[in-house]
């Protein structure tokens, strides 16, 4: 599975928005990766923000 899945995947199982550190702790990922997948996830549209700093899976 490519990063960006995975973190889609860890922003379901929370069920809450997330910020980038959390899903850097659920998967155990360089934060680096989880950041690329982040931007990656933000231009597509994929994942939205709710809050400051905090995001979850576009519905």
């Amino acid at each position: 599975m490519i990063m960006k899945e995975q973190v889609l995947q860890a922003m379901r199982e929370a069920g809450k928005p997330v910020s980038a550190g959390d899903v850097t702790k659920a998967l155990g990922a360089d934060r680096k990766e989880v950041d690329k997948a982040f931007a990656e996830l933000k231009k597509e549209g994929a994942i939205v923000s709710p809050v400051r700093c905090k995001w979850e899976p576009a519905k």
